[in-house]
């Protein structure tokens, strides 16, 4: 019988996590299970590959939202990641771990161990930071690896200024004590090459005779005897399979991945999995509820230069093309790049004591996800809103878990996101105005009026869009919360031997990318299940 201890269903980032640390009991048997390939292919491993892949669905899910009515009907674009490493394949590998009071806050909702203070640690455990080797707040150890970029663009110091000349000091690392600032990024690279996590979990890990790996396996549900889970059915190369776990299953499907497998397994809306001719075995409300993500604006504009940016001209291909050189035989140049090179932690209004903005500069034009073809030269700013509002949803079209599910974010269906996020466009506005930008800034390619509010909606609701951080899908929480899917040891309510680990859990996003507090559930998860707790 093909039987594991442990199954994992989703190779994503937390997938990977999970399964490598478990496997690192000899004593135990650990089986991953990924829809994807392996991830290993040069469109991966060149860092700026992702700005060709993500957008044209290689390596990715390519999913959309259903219309938003926020956005005047428009869907939203939620790329996820489809390869052995999940979205650390295709993202732009920023790493970062967000304010402290965002995990306080997990906490005061009702889940213990959850505090900043608590999960410090799992940050650290998976670390091996290469820029602050001194610091109580980064690990060295750990597999992934964390660096600066090595050859980041001369337009990363006149954003940096630009930051400053309004007042926002530098900071020299926003993953430390000071959260508020402007800094140049921290990504997950190594050798100049993306450091997914399949890179550094997985790949090196694949002797291990108590870890098997398999991809192209599409999960088709989670198998329950009774209440309890038993294992996982998948499909490969047509043909239908089924692994048994004699301990656990643990979902790291992902924000859209996690529900849908759950929900096709009897485990969700007890109404609308009956809707659709699914046995229910657990009533679960929340699973699909409680979609949080990250709203994103972007500021384009012309350059009146071609220096120091990536862009369709001449110049530009042949830039690319000595890049591709340098990169083969050096490791270095624009292909190194993670195309948002430095950003910064701001305060929409004086009165915010927490920054609700944050703002990254791309050293090119990266109109509707760089779905467009960036012609000319030109820099843009994506700037999203910290902590948003808006809950959305994720249903099933269809009991087929090969159907992309119905993913409705609901964006600026709460009030709160609007106001917020025209003021922090206001005062991106401002800083893209400065006269450090003076001699670079031609036209805007979407026009913001600054000091016209009802123009800038208006605009936000043409062209707004997500930041790919989708989360909360089967949100964390404590037993006398009905939308709770996991209690605060990621276990499913409801049934037994079920735990989920990934951003699906998270009770309310983070504050910036998601990628490193992911990672961190996953070492939590993995040392949670080793403890039995």
């Amino acid at each position: 019988m093909d039987e594991f201890d442990y199954v994992v269903a989703g190779g994503g980032s937390a997938g990977c996590v999970v399964a490598s640390r478990l496997s690192e009991d000899p004593s135990v048997s650990v089986c991953l299970l990924e829809a994807g390939g392996e991830g290993r292919d040069l469109l991966i491993r060149a860092p700026l590959g992702f700005v060709a892949a993500m957008p044209r669905g290689i390596n990715s899910w390519h999913y959309e939202t259903v219309p938003q009515a926020g956005f005047n009907g428009r869907r939203g674009f939620q790329p996820r990641g489809k390869a052995l490493g999940g979205s650390s394949t295709i993202n732009a590998m920023i790493y970062a771990h967000g304010h402290p009071s965002d995990y306080d806050h997990w906490a005061e909702l009702g889940n213990p161990g959850w505090g900043f203070d608590d999960v410090l640690e799992y940050f650290k455990r998976s670390e091996c930071n290469a820029i602050h080797r001194d610091s109580p707040y980064h690990g060295t150890t750990g597999p992934l690896h964390v660096t600066s970029l090595r050859s980041p663009s001369p337009l990363n110091d006149v954003f940096l200024e630009a930051c400053q000349s309004q007042g926002i000091p530098y900071n020299d690392d926003y993953n430390g004590e000071q959260h508020f600032g402007c800094y140049n990024v921290q990504v997950t690279q190594k050798d100049g090459e993306r450091h997914s996590v399949a890179a550094a979990f997985i790949h090196p890990n694949l002797d291990r005779p108590n870890l098997a790996v398999r991809t192209r396996a599409q999960i088709t549900r989670i198998d329950f005897e009774g209440n309890r889970a038993t294992g996982v059915s998948y499909t490969n190369g047509g043909t239908d399979q089924t692994v048994r776990a004699r301990r656990e299953v643990i979902v790291s499907a992902g924000a859209f991945g996690t529900p849908q497998i759950l929900m096709a397994s009897g485990v969700g809306p007890g109404q609308h999995l009956q809707d659709l001719g699914i046995p229910v075995v657990t009533d679960s409300p929340g699973v699909g509820q409680n979609l949080q993500d990250h709203i994103s604006a972007l500021l384009i504009y012309r350059a009146l230069t071609n220096k120091y940016t990536v862009g369709i001209s001449p110049v530009g291909i042949a830039r690319i093309v000595r890049a591709m050189w340098e990169w083969k035989r050096h490791r270095r140049g624009l292909l190194t790049s993670c195309a948002a090179e430095s950003g910064v932690y701001y305060r929409s209004s004086p009165d915010v004591e927490v920054s609700d903005m944050e703002m990254e500069l791309i050293v090119g034009i990266g109109e509707d996800h760089g779905r467009k073809p960036p012609i000319g030269h030109g820099y843009s700013a994506h700037l999203l809103l910290a902590r948003p509002k808006s809950v959305g949803e994720v249903r099933l079209a269809s009991r087929d878990t090969r159907v992309a599910p119905l993913i409705d974010p609901k964006y600026f269906s709460h009030p709160y996101d609007m106001e917020t996020l025209i003021k922090g466009t206001q005062v991106a506005l401002d800083i893209m105005s400065a006269p450090a930008f003076d001699p670079y800034r031609g036209e805007m390619i979407i026009h913001y009026d600054r000091d016209n509010p009802v123009q800038i909606e208006s605009t936000l609701r043409d062209h707004a869009d997500t930041e790919y951080h989708p989360c909360g899908t089967a949100k964390m929480g404590p037993d006398g919360d009905p939308m709770a899917v996991v209690d605060p040891q990621l276990r499913v309510r409801g049934v037994e031997g079920l735990r989920v680990a990934d951003a699906s859990i998270m009770p309310t996003v983070p504050s910036n990318n998601i990628h490193a507090p992911v990672l961190m559930i996953a070492e939590k998860c993995a040392d949670m299940i080793r403890t039995r707790a």
